[in-house]
């Protein structure tokens, strides 16, 4: 990396030195405990950079190889291998997902009760869900069923009829491509994209080898939290990955390395606008026309949004202790990374943005990117 400045949206720039003294003091005043950056110019990265700790306890520095729990970026490495699949005619995107099944999907038993699929039985709707919808987040589902009052899995309006986040819908999707594929999600994952995109360290299940360089996510406090080793893939939110290779990942994106020009058109074409106020809590129910100015959209995998500079697609990660957000600019051919652990993170998201690359663009309040001064 031998960039001095960095290349913003609106074709100033700011120096590396500069960048980095604003965002430490960011961290700094708004309680952080772990922060990472990457930018790309040019489709290419020119800037990485790590502050604070992986262990507030322990005081021990990040840096670019920290393995961070991935959160919800783990969607995107899923929808990358989706369209592998579908290259290769093992998947239809609109074919319902239940003609690929060998027996009614409510018959099937998995290891934890809250994963299968028995509260559907008496509701047609879910023959019609299909792997469209499963990746532009409008199968109908809630995000997970152990949100709702009941605990039990249902469809909340029509499939392919309107947009709410769902992972649910992603491990459905998951589960009908492994009963396609007879492979573990994991063997997907390493085949499709870890292991030719160069993603040394990265993995939808916990690895003895990322023992000696991995960060706890952290409370608001600054408090660590327990760290989850995950034996099981989660295509919705298990990946554990570092800035590094994640960077990679969105570098190979915005080149469009390891998928046909067709793909990648399907993943960054508008499945769905979005109305929403806000993308979870109570204000999914609130319709709204403050987005349409970007016309805020879901694809296959990423959100989409229209700039002055062209169209932007977008993902994000949240969990307890993470925060993490990731946009590109491909007409620009300008993107940038963010990686928190800390729930603190995202109270500087919005500055960051700004300051980095003039991004003014991604809809905070809609993400609930509250900045840290403001609450």
């Amino acid at each position: 990396m031998t960039a001095q400045s960095i290349e913003k949206l609106d074709g100033n720039f700011i120096t590396v030195d500069s960048l980095t003294t604003h965002i430490q003091q960011l961290t700094e005043k708004a309680k952080v405990a772990g922060f990472a950056v990457a930018i790309i110019n040019d489709n290419q990265v020119v800037y990485q950079k790590t502050f604070g700790c992986k262990n507030a306890e322990t005081g021990e520095l990040l840096d670019t190889n920290t393995i961070f729990y991935g959160a919800s970026f783990s969607k995107v490495v899923f929808s990358y291998v989706i369209m592998r699949l579908v290259e290769e005619k093992k998947l239809n995107l609109d074919k319902p997902l239940v003609q690929y099944l060998d027996k009614p999907l409510y018959e099937y038993t998995f290891p934890k009760k809250r994963q299968d699929y028995q509260d559907l039985k008496d509701d047609p709707r879910h023959t019609k869900i299909t792997a469209r919808m499963c990746l532009s987040h409008t199968t109908g589902f809630p995000n997970w069923r152990w949100f709702e009052a009941d605990g039990k899995l249902k469809i909340k309006f029509e499939p392919g009829t309107k947009y709410n986040y769902s992972g649910e819908g992603i491990h459905l999707l998951q589960f009908v491509i492994e009963k396609i594929t007879k492979k573990d999600y994991q063997l997907l994952a390493n085949e499709f994209v870890f292991k030719p995109l160069n993603m040394p360290m990265s993995s939808y299940v916990w690895e003895a080898r990322f023992e000696n360089n991995y960060c706890l996510g952290h409370n608001a406090e600054g408090k660590p939290y327990e760290k989850e080793k995950r034996t099981r893939p989660g295509a919705a939110g298990s990946m554990e990955t570092t800035l590094s290779d994640y960077a990679r990942f969105m570098t190979a994106v915005l080149n469009k390395k390891g998928l046909k020009k067709a793909s990648f058109k399907a993943l960054f074409s508008p499945q769905i606008r979005i109305h929403s106020k806000q993308q979870f809590g109570p204000n999914t129910q609130v319709t709204t026309d403050e987005n349409d100015d970007i016309q805020l959209s879901y694809g296959l995998g990423w959100g989409l949004l229209q700039t002055p500079h062209g169209k932007a697609f977008f993902k994000e990660g949240h969990d307890d202790g993470w925060g993490h957000y990731s946009i590109a600019f491909p007409e620009k051919k300008i993107a940038i990374i963010l990686m928190s652990n800390s729930d603190n993170g995202e109270g500087i998201f919005k500055e960051v943005l700004e300051v980095a690359i003039s991004n003014i663009y991604t809809p905070w309040y809609w993400e609930n990117y509250i900045p840290f001064n403001e609450k």
